[in-house]
């Protein structure tokens, strides 16, 4: 796209700040997710003590969903609001549009992420949010992303676009 094209700017521009509102991982395969107050992200890892840790090549090292969206899970599934242990995300955040984020690096707290992709349902969400927990969960199911630089990230860490491409 040309560098200098409106719409290239407004795909390049995004002031918004988002903020760590939870945070969990999941020790090993069928287990509860643990609720988290800081963890440390490690390249080519992930979530210290997340089942993907070590997994070099996952494109899920780190998932993130909108906190927004838990909210609208809950309506489409007429519950209570809906607990982020259940969604299987290992990061919730508040303030930004992570769509925004596709294919580009940003920052959480002092670490440095780079998206790699949307991270589809699976077919447990409709054991764990009821019959028809997978359609409630399309289109509001967040990004993966891969660690880029380690560090502590903790609760209210802020989430900034850093506008430059994932290699």
């Amino acid at each position: 796209m040309n560098p200098s094209s409106p719409l290239h700017t407004l795909l390049e521009t995004l002031p918004q700040v988002g903020r760590i509102k939870w945070m969990g991982v999941r020790p090993a395969r069928g287990v509860d997710m643990i609720e988290l107050d800081s963890v440390e992200l490690i390249i080519s890892k992930g979530l210290e003590g997340d089942r993907f840790n070590g997994r070099v090549d996952s494109p899920h090292q780190v998932t993130l969903i909108q906190y927004k969206h838990l909210a609208v899970i809950t309506s489409c599934m007429g519950n209570n609001l809906i607990s982020p242990v259940l969604l299987r995300r290992n990061i919730v955040v508040s303030g930004i549009n992570l769509l925004a984020l596709k294919n580009k690096v940003f920052r959480l707290g002092d670490c440095e992420l780079g998206t790699t992709g949307l991270c589809h349902p699976c077919s447990k969400m409709e054991k764990l949010l009821g019959v028809g927990g997978y359609k409630a969960m399309r289109g509001h199911v967040g990004i993966t992303a891969k660690v880029l630089t380690e560090g502590v990230i903790r609760s209210e860490d802020p989430l900034i676009y850093k506008s430059l491409p994932v290699n």
